[in-house]
């Protein structure tokens, strides 16, 4: 894999024309991937990252197959020498932590000639280790809870966590994609789940070792036009920002119409945070002289 860290950091650190989390035709999203280019150099991009849900070695309908990897990564070839005067395209996935045997640091992705990668759990084990899906639609968390998990929220909240840390621990990634996910079907089985104290004791433990690993944290947008949120939860970036952890803003759009989406609101939210931040150390600085 190329090292583009950095590259990545001095892009989001000078301008904010860009988005590295989008889904093609390649796994669930809605469009073909010239579509998406096309309409992020109308809306003014200059940095475009595609990152199709990795293939996994398990039935999936929403990831990209083994033997369409080569396809995907040829075209971004052949869209780079149509469109490379106007935009920077990477070629990426978002890779699916599974367990120990696959993930991000896998020799398999390891080998692929990616920019960067983006980890996230998406898949966890049920009670009798079978692999589910526990993101998508409300209906669908509900139904998965009564047949694959007893209707043990705490399991699956718990089991979500400790995957994300085995996650961070194996490495192998570039960016932590919507390291609290699970928040949103969780809220909608259990309201008020978020304010438990066992919850938030989970999410401060993984923000910790994020803060530690040195990954860049994605604040995820998808969710905010239509679920009234973004993540990780705006709760959880002051501490994000006074630990200087780098933030990338990305829509996750799988359809070209939403690759701006909501990221105006969030780069709202940091800036405030940020000013507030810096206002309340001067003030401590003030005080202590």
């Amino acid at each position: 894999m190329k090292n583009l860290d950095m590259d990545i950091i001095s892009t989001i650190g000078s301008n904010r024309k860009y988005t590295f989390h989008s889904h093609t035709q390649f796994c669930d999203g809605r469009a073909t991937m010239q579509e998406f280019v096309e309409s992020a150099v109308e809306a003014g991009f200059t940095h475009y990252g595609f990152s199709p849900h990795s293939p996994v070695p398990i039935a999936s309908p929403c990831n990209m197959s083994f033997d369409d990897v080569p396809v995907y990564l040829a075209e971004v070839e052949r869209l780079r020498s149509i469109y490379g005067d106007r935009i920077k395209l990477y070629a990426a996935m978002e890779v699916d932590y599974l367990g120990p045997e696959w993930g991000p640091s896998h020799d398999y992705f390891r080998q692929l000639p990616l920019d960067y990668r983006i980890g996230s759990v998406h898949f966890i084990p049920d009670c009798n280790g079978e692999l589910i899906d526990i993101d998508g639609n409300a209906e669908r968390f509900k139904a998965n809870m009564k047949s694959h998990f007893r209707d043990d929220i705490r399991y699956v909240v718990e089991t979500f966590f400790n995957a994300s840390s085995a996650m961070i621990d194996a490495g192998g990634f570039d960016i932590i994609g919507h390291f609290d996910k699970v928040a949103q079907n969780a809220s909608a089985y259990m309201p008020g789940i978020e304010d438990f104290r066992w919850f938030r004791s989970l999410v401060e433990d993984l923000i910790g070792q994020i803060c530690r690993s040195g990954v860049i944290v994605e604040i995820n947008t998808k969710a905010k036009n239509v679920h009234g949120r973004i993540f990780p939860s705006e709760r959880y970036l002051p501490e994000l920002i006074e630990a200087r952890v780098p933030l990338i803003v990305n829509s996750d759009a799988h359809v070209p119409a939403l690759i701006d989406a909501s990221r105006d609101y969030a780069y709202g939210v940091v800036d405030s945070l940020t000013a507030k931040l810096c206002r309340d150390h001067k003030s401590d600085y003030a005080a202590s002289r």
